[in-house]
Parts: structure tokens; sequence; C-alpha cells
């Protein structure tokens, strides 16, 4: 079953993009007008996030959202077997020479990056850079394993590494004792389970709970860190940029690069927010929550004892 829906995914890709937007402009009637999908949680993260928006400038981002989100899953599919030629049409990558003499200075390099924009191009990012560079994303594996063999193939279709988060240690250190010098991406904007929250910060008027173990990472490393910024000129066209962050992370004060992280990501977001993944439930764990039920504990958040 696992073949044949990866073989269906294949067949679908090899449709021109605008015919997988046609198909999208459907999808957007039935998801946004039919099923309803997830309306109330869009709403309310937007609603939430903008208090200085009016309704009506709330009703035409979460539109301009929903139709956006449908076109991300044709275009992540399209990755399966387009071009390199068409690729590199479509997607622009800005300042790859400064990845690049990151690694002729022998420092591997760690992108930072949030669910903006489609972030399954961001796997594509080797077309910037030399060959014998490895370039990956860390993903969280999907419980169907049919559509996890589906991303694990959009997200290597490039010679793009994806790694299982639990294993990125291990992937990193190889290549270090194999002198291959590594670009790999961290998605840093998920919602954290409780115990897994390491620091609360001001992020799109809301007290957010984070997790860093990205940041650990990239100082345990000790790579050169970039943020990631996509922005979307217009439909089926992508550009990625690197801002550097730094290049010594563990002169950076404790939790710093995720602060800056979440400051540029929130810059980029009230640029064009139709682009940020709305639908997922983002702030459903509170500050208040989290302080009557955990305490931090030599930086962990143990749970409290009743009575």
């Amino acid at each position: 079953m696992t073949q044949l829906i990866v073989f269906f995914f294949r067949l679908l890709s090899r449709l021109p993009l605008r015919a997988l937007y046609c198909i999208s402009d459907f999808e957007y009637v039935v998801l946004y007008y039919v099923l309803r999908y997830r309306r109330g949680i869009v709403r309310r993260n937007l609603t939430t996030s903008f208090p200085e928006k009016s309704l009506t400038e709330i009703k035409q981002i979460e539109r301009k959202f929903y139709r956006w989100f449908c076109d991300y899953f044709f275009e992540a599919v399209k990755l399966l077997t387009i071009s390199r030629e068409e690729l590199e049409r479509r997607f622009t990558i800005t300042n790859s020479d400064e990845i690049e003499a990151c690694f002729r200075e022998g420092q591997n390099a760690a992108a930072i990056l949030g669910h903006y924009g489609n972030w399954e191009w961001l796997s594509c990012v080797g077309i910037g850079l030399p060959e014998i560079r490895k370039v990956g994303l860390i993903y969280k594996p999907l419980r169907n394993a049919a559509f996890d063999q589906v991303f694990r193939d959009i997200r290597s279709c490039v010679g793009g590494v994806p790694v299982p988060k639990n294993d990125i240690l291990r992937y990193l250190l190889n290549f270090k004792r194999e002198g291959t010098m590594s670009l790999f991406g961290y998605i840093s904007d998920q919602g954290p389970k409780w115990e897994n929250i390491h620091l609360w910060l001001p992020f799109l008027n809301h007290d957010t709970g984070v997790f860093t173990g990205a940041e650990r990472i990239m100082r345990k490393m000790n790579d050169a860190v970039f943020y990631v910024e996509m922005s979307r000129p217009h439909r089926g066209y992508y550009t990625c940029t690197y801002h550097l962050i730094t290049k010594t992370p563990n002169e950076m004060e404790e939790f710093g690069i995720t602060r800056r992280f979440f400051e540029m990501l929130e810059q980029t977001i009230r640029r064009q927010p139709e682009y940020y993944l709305w639908s997922h439930n983002r702030w459903k764990r509170t500050r208040e929550e989290f302080d009557r039920l955990y305490e931090v504990v030599n930086g962990k958040a143990i749970r409290r004892v009743k009575g």
C-alpha cells in the first residue's frame, strides 16, 4: 500500500504546476467553505496575534492563508519530479556564498527556520552549493508510513538528507569525523510538550513557550548559525535568504540564538502573515498553567508534586 501511494504522488507530481494549482483552487473551496478545516484555530491565532487589525483584515489574511496552505501541499509534491532547470527558475537562493565561506574556513553551518513559506523547498538549498556539501532538514517522522515515505522522498529529491530529530547528533558527528562540511536546517517554532519547555518569550503578542534543543546542538557543534527567511514573490516562486545570527554561538548569552530567531521570524510574518502555519494550535499551553504544574530545576521542567 505504501508503494502504491508513493507511486500515485509521483504520478501526480508530473502534472505541470498550473494544473496542480487548479486542483489546489478546488481544494481551497472544499477546505475553507465546506469542511471549514480548523477555522476556529486559525481565526483565534490571527485575532490574538494581530489585535490591532480589524475583523475585515483578519478575514482577508485568513482566506489568503488557506489558499497558500492548499498550494503548499501541491508545491511540495511537485518536488518529487521537478527538473533542476525549473527548480532553479522558481527557487532563488540569496547569500549562499556566506555559507560556502564558512565551509572554506572549516566551520559547519546550521540554518534555523520556522513554518513559513514552503519549508519543503528548503530541502533544495543544496542547488546553491557545491555538490560535495551535505544539506539536510531535521524532521519529526509521521505516524502514517506512506506519507512519511512521500515526504522523505520530497526532502531528498535534490540530494538533501532528511534526518529524524532523534538521530541528528549521530549524523553531525559522523559527517564531522569524515571531514564532510554540512548545512542542516532546524524548524524551531513547534509547540513543545510541557516537559520540553525551556524558555518563555514574547512572540506575536503571546507569551510563548519554546524548545531550545536546536540551540544546544548548534553550541555543541560550534556551528555558524543563519536564520533562513523565505518569501513568495508570486505563486509558484520562492526566495530563500540567509541572515547570519552568529559565527560564535558559545559567545552568545544563553538562549540568545533562540530569542534572536523568534524576533526575526516575527518580523518576517508581520510583512506577509498569510504564509505562516496558522492552522497549528501553537498557543494551547499557557505560562500560567506551566507555572502551576511545573517548576524548573537545573534547566529542566519538573512536574510539581501534588499536595
